[in-house]
C-alpha cells in the first residue's frame, strides 16, 4: 500500500480515535441489514439511565459488548447491537425536581404537563450525553437503530404489555405492604431494596393483660409502628401463653382493646415467644392480618411523619415520635429494657433513605405464573448464566418472589393506562381515555396519577426496541437475542424481568446467554463512590492514555463474573504495549521493498523460524476463537499480548533482521511476507479489543481490504501447522533462553561472547547446528560445539539443562575469576557484618520485649534472607578456588 510509508513516528491517539470513529460511521459499517445468507448475531444493550455519566462500570461493560459484536462481524455474521437509553423515572425526576428547587419552584406549583414539558427538556439537553460517551469508547453500536424506553413505539410496546397482563388477571390493583421512600415520596419494588446492617436496639415493651395484673412482653425495633398495632400474636403450642389467647391487652400510649391471637408464623424461641402485630407497617404482620381478619391502621403519611391515626405524636417525624414514646413508656414503667441489635436494615437504591414498609393502594404483577416458566428456561439451559453460579442467585430471587409493585408516584414515566369514573367508581384501563363511563354514562373520568416502575419498560427491552407488538423484518430477523452482558448487581431488576417478560410476549426466550461481570474496584479491591474519592472517570484516561489503553486494561486479567481492580499502573503498561506494536510495525514496514509484489512468493523457502512463527499464530488464532466462544475475554486476550509482544516481537523480528537488512538474501520476500501476514493475523486478533490502533496499522499493512472492521476473522488453517518447525525452534529458544539466564545470574553483560558447548542426541544435534547463527546474534555466542558426550568439557564450565540438550559454558569466557573471586569475598564481608547486625538486636532481650512485633519479624525476615544469600555465595566462592 502507498500509505505505509506515513505510519508517524509515534502513536497519538488523539490523531487516530476520532477520525477512524467517523470514518466508520460514514461508512455505515456498525448498521446491520436483515440478511437471509447470513446468521444474526444481537446484543442489546443494557440502557443507561439519561442522567447518566460514563463510568468504569458502562466502560466494562460496553467493552465486552463490543469486543464480542466486533468479533462475530469479522466471523461474518450479520451484527446488530441495538443501542438505547432508559427514562430513569425516580433519577431524572429527582434531578430535575433538584434544578427546580433551586429556582425556588417546586413540581406541584407548575403542575404535571410544565413538569413534564421540562422533563423532555431536560433529556433533550443532557440526555445524548451518555451515547456521545459511549462512542468514544470505540463502542459499534447500530446507532441508526438507537432506542428511548419513553419513545412512540417503546410506549406503544409498555401499554400493550399492560392492557395485556390486565386482561389476564396478572395485573391487579390492590392494597397490600409496599417499600415506601419518605425521601423520592414513591413506592420502590423489593429489588430496589438495599440493604445496609446498622447497629439497632431492641426495645422490650409491657402490654398489660386486661382484666389481671399480668402483661405480655413484645420486642421491637421500630417502636413507633406500635400506635397501630392490631393484635399481638404467639405460637399455638407455646404452653407459656395457651390461657391468654382470645383474651385482650391495653395497647400502650393508645389504650385500645386487641387481642392475643395464635398464628404459626410466630417463633416461639425468639425473643419472648409474643410478637406485636401491626398490619399496615411490616409485610409479615399483613399477612397475619390477613388470615385473622384484624384491622390495618396507617400510623403514617407518605413523608413518614405520624398522622391522625398515631394520637398525640401525630406530625412528629418517625424517628422523633419513636424517642417521645420510649421516653412516654419510661414514664408509665412499661418499657422493660432496651438492648443492643445489629440488623440489616432497607434503604432505597436511589437515596439511600431508610424505606418505611407500609400499607397503600398500588397496582402489582402476580409473579408466580411469570416466574415458573422463567425458572424452567434457565433449569433445562435454553438461557445460560456465564459463569454458572449466577443460576443460583437467580433461582434463589425467582424461587421466593413476591409479587411485584409496579406503580410509582412519580410524573416522569409511562402513566398507567387505568381511568377511574368520578360518577360510579368503575376502573377502566384502556388504550386512551374512554370518551364515557361503560357502567354510568358519565364523561367524568380522571386517568390514574401514578406512572409505571422503570424497569417494567426495561424488561421489554429486547423485544420492544426491534419494534414490537408489530411483526417486523427486525424482530423476525434479530429475535431472540444471543447474548446479554451485565453486572451481577441487576440480575433481579433486570435480567429475571426481561426472561419472563420474553417468555410471556413472545413465547421465546429473549437471549441465549447471560454474561456476567464483575464491579471495577480500585487498585486496593475497594469498591469506588463519591464518599471513598477514589472514583476514575474513563473519559479522563481515555483522553491522558487513549480508547485502546483503557479497553485493554479493563479486560486483561478479567475473568467472567469476578470483580477487577483497576489501577493507572495497568494503563500505563496497556499504552506500553500499543507503542510496542507500533514500534514493531514501523520497523516492518520501513524494511518492506517499495512496490513489493508477493507474486513471486516461493513458500518452499520459508525457513524454520519462518514456519514456527506461521504455525504459532494459526494455533494462537485457534485457541482466541475457543477462548471467545467461552466468553474467556481475558484469557484470549493474554494470549494474544504475549504472543504479539514475546514471539513475534521479542523472537522472530529478532530472528530475521539479518535476513531483511541483507538485500542479497534469497529468501527477503519470504520473510516480509511472513510479517505482514503475522502482523495482519494478530491486528484482527487484537481488533475487538483495541479497535483504533489496529485499523491504523492494518491499513498501513499489504492487504485489500478497506478496514479491519470488515476484514476476515482468522481461521485455523491446518496448512500452516508446522509442528517439526515448532518443536525445533522450541529447542533452540529455550537453548538462548538458558544463556542469557546463566550472564545473567552470573552478572556477565549479555554481550559478553562466550563459546557455548551443547550435549544432544543426534536429531537436537543437528536442530542445535542449524540454529548457529542465532546462538550468535540472540545469546552472545562466539563459537558453537555440539557433541554427544562431555568429553573435554572443562571441569569448571557451567552448565544448564534444557529438555533435549545440556550447555556448557567455559567459566573463563564469563569472568575474569582473580576478580570475581575477590569481588565475592568484598560481598561475603558485607553480608557477615548484616548477620551480625540482625544477630545482635534478635539476642537483645530489651529489643525483643520492647519492639513492636512487626519489626521483630522483619528482622527474623531478614536474617532468613541474608543466610540464604550467604549459603549461595560460599557455594559460589568454593567452586571458583577449587
Amino acid at each position: 500500500m502507498d500509505e505505509r510509508e506515513n505510519l508517524a513516528k509515534t502513536y497519538d491517539p488523539t490523531q487516530v480515535e476520532d477520525r477512524l470513529y467517523s470514518e466508520w460511521m460514514e461508512r455505515g459499517y456498525f448498521h446491520a441489514v436483515p440478511d437471509k445468507n447470513k446468521k444474526p448475531y444481537t446484543i442489546v444493550i443494557p440502557p443507561p439511565n439519561i442522567t447518566g455519566q460514563l463510568h468504569m462500570g458502562h466502560a466494562l461493560d460496553n467493552t465486552m459488548q463490543d469486543i464480542l459484536i466486533r468479533w462475530k462481524r469479522m466471523q461474518g455474521y450479520c451484527a446488530l447491537w441495538l443501542p438505547g437509553t432508559d427514562h430513569a423515572s425516580i433519577a431524572t425526576e429527582a434531578k430535575i425536581v433538584e434544578a427546580m428547587a433551586k429556582e425556588g419552584i417546586k413540581k406541584e406549583q407548575i403542575g404535571r404537563e410544565k413538569f413534564l414539558e421540562k422533563a423532555w427538556e431536560w433529556r433533550r439537553v443532557y440526555g445524548g450525553r451518555i451515547v456521545e460517551q459511549l462512542k468514544k469508547l470505540g463502542s459499534s453500536c447500530d446507532w441508526e437503530r438507537e432506542r428511548f424506553t419513553m419513545d412512540e413505539g417503546l410506549s406503544k410496546a409498555v401499554l400493550e404489555v399492560f392492557i395485556k397482563l390486565y386482561e389476564k388477571g396478572l395485573i391487579y390493583r390492590g392494597d397490600r405492604i409496599i417499600n415506601w421512600c419518605p425521601k423520592c415520596r414513591t413506592s420502590i419494588s423489593d429489588a430496589e431494596v438495599e440493604f445496609e446492617e446498622k447497629e439497632g436496639h431492641f426495645w422490650h415493651i409491657k402490654y398489660p393483660v386486661k382484666g389481671s395484673s399480668e402483661f405480655i412482653v413484645v420486642a421491637t425495633t421500630r417502636p413507633e409502628t406500635m400506635l397501630g398495632d392490631t393484635a399481638v400474636a404467639v405460637n399455638p403450642e407455646d404452653e407459656r401463653y395457651a390461657g391468654l389467647v382470645g383474651k385482650t391487652v391495653l395497647l400502650p400510649l393508645m389504650n385500645r382493646e386487641i387481642p392475643i391471637i395464635a398464628d404459626s408464623y410466630v417463633d416461639k424461641e425468639f425473643g419472648t415467644g409474643a410478637v406485636k402485630i401491626t398490619p399496615a407497617h411490616d409485610p409479615n404482620d399483613f399477612e397475619v392480618g390477613l388470615r385473622h381478619d384484624l384491622p390495618q391502621i396507617r400510623v403514617m403519611d407518605d413523608e413518614a411523619r405520624m398522622n391522625e391515626a398515631a394520637g398525640n405524636y401525630a406530625g412528629l417525624d418517625r424517628y422523633e415520635a419513636r424517642k417521645r414514646i420510649i421516653e412516654d413508656l419510661k414514664d408509665l414503667d412499661l418499657l422493660v429494657k432496651i438492648e443492643g441489635h445489629k440488623h440489616n436494615v432497607g434503604t432505597c437504591y436511589r437515596c439511600s433513605t431508610v424505606i418505611e414498609p407500609i400499607m397503600s393502594r398500588q397496582w402489582f404483577v402476580k409473579m408466580k405464573p411469570l416466574a415458573e416458566p422463567a425458572i424452567e428456561a434457565v433449569k433445562d439451559a435454553t438461557i445460560k448464566f456465564v459463569p454458572d453460579r449466577f443460576s443460583k442467585i437467580y433461582f434463589n430471587w425467582m424461587e421466593n418472589i413476591q409479587d411485584w409493585c409496579i406503580s410509582r408516584q412519580l410524573w416522569w414515566g409511562h402513566r398507567i393506562p387505568a381511568y377511574y369514573c368520578q360518577e360510579c367508581g368503575n376502573l377502566m384501563v384502556a388504550h386512551e381515555m374512554p370518551d364515557v363511563c361503560p357502567k354510568c354514562g358519565s364523561s367524568r373520568i380522571l386517568q390514574d396519577p401514578d406512572t409505571l416502575d422503570t424497569w417494567f419498560s426495561s424488561a421489554l427491552w429486547p423485544f420492544s426496541t426491534l419494534g414490537w407488538p408489530e411483526k417486523t423484518e427486525d424482530l423476525e430477523y434479530f429475535y431472540p437475542t444471543n447474548v446479554l452482558v451485565t453486572g451481577y448487581d441487576i440480575i433481579f431488576f433486570w435480567v429475571a424481568r426481561m426472561i419472563f417478560s420474553g417468555l410471556e410476549h413472545m413465547g421465546k426466550e429473549p437471549f441465549e446467554h447471560v454474561f456476567i461481570h464483575g464491579i471495577v474496584r480500585d487498585a486496593q479491591g475497594r469498591k469506588m463512590s463519591k464518599s471513598l474519592g477514589n472514583g476514575i472517570d474513563p473519559l479522563e484516561v481515555i483522553a491522558q492514555y487513549g480508547t485502546d489503553a483503557l479497553r485493554f486494561s479493563l479486560t486483561i486479567g478479567n475473568s467472567p463474573g469476578n470483580d477487577l481492580r483497576f489501577s493507572t499502573e495497568k494503563v500505563e503498561s496497556s499504552r506500553n504495549f500499543a507503542n510496542k506494536i507500533w514500534n514493531a510495525t514501523r520497523f516492518v514496514l520501513m524494511n518492506f521493498d517499495e512496490n513489493i509484489d508477493f507474486s513471486g512468493l516461493d513458500k518452499t523457502k520459508f525457513t524454520a523460524a519462518d514456519k514456527w512463527i506461521l504455525s504459532r499464530v494459526n494455533t494462537l488464532a485457534a485457541e482466541v476463537t475457543d477462548n471467545l466462544d467461552h466468553f474467556e475475554l481475558g484469557i484470549a486476550l493474554q494470549k494474544i499480548y504475549e504472543f504479539i509482544w514475546e514471539e513475534f516481537c521479542d523472537w522472530y523480528i529478532e530472528i530475521v533482521k539479518p535476513r531483511l537488512f541483507d538485500r542479497e538474501d534469497n529468501t527477503r520476500l519470504e520473510v516480509q511476507w511472513v510479517l505482514n501476514h503475522v502482523l495482519g493475523t494478530s491486528m484482527k486478533l487484537l481488533h475487538p479489543y483495541m479497535p483504533f490502533i489496529t485499523e491504523e496499522i492494518y491499513l498501513h499493512l499489504i492487504n485489500d481490504d478497506k478496514s479491519i472492521m470488515i476484514s476476515e476473522w482468522p481461521a485455523y488453517d491446518e496448512k500452516l501447522h508446522f509442528p517439526d518447525a515448532e518443536k525445533d525452534m522450541e529447542l533452540i529458544m529455550n537453548a538462548i533462553k538458558a544463556v542469557r539466564n546463566i550472564k545473567v545470574e552470573m552478572n556477565v553483560p549479555p554481550s559478553r561472547k562466550t563459546k557455548l558447548i551443547f550435549v544432544a542426541g543426534p536429531v537436537e544435534s543437528a536442530i542445535l547446528n542449524g540454529g548457529a547463527k542465532f546462538f550468535e546474534r540472540l545469546a552472545g555466542a562466539s563459537g558453537i560445539a555440539v557433541q554427544a558426550d562431555k568429553s573435554g568439557i572443562p571441569q569448571d564450565a557451567i552448565a544448564a539443562v534444557i529438555s533435549g540438550a545440556e550447555i556448557f559454558i567455559p567459566l573463563e569466557d564469563l569472568v575474569d575469576i582473580q576478580k570475581e573471586i575477590e569481588r565475592l569475598e568484598k560481598e561475603k564481608s558485607n553480608l557477615e557484618k548484616e548477620l551480625e547486625r540482625v544477630d545482635n538486636k534478635l539476642n537483645n532481650e530489651s529489643f525483643v520485649a520492647k519492639a513492636p512485633p512487626k519489626v521483630i519479624e522483619e528482622e527474623r525476615a531478614k536474617k532468613v534472607k541474608y543466610s540464604g544469600m550467604y549459603a549461595k555465595l560460599m557455594e559460589r566462592l568454593g567452586s571458583l578456588v577449587h
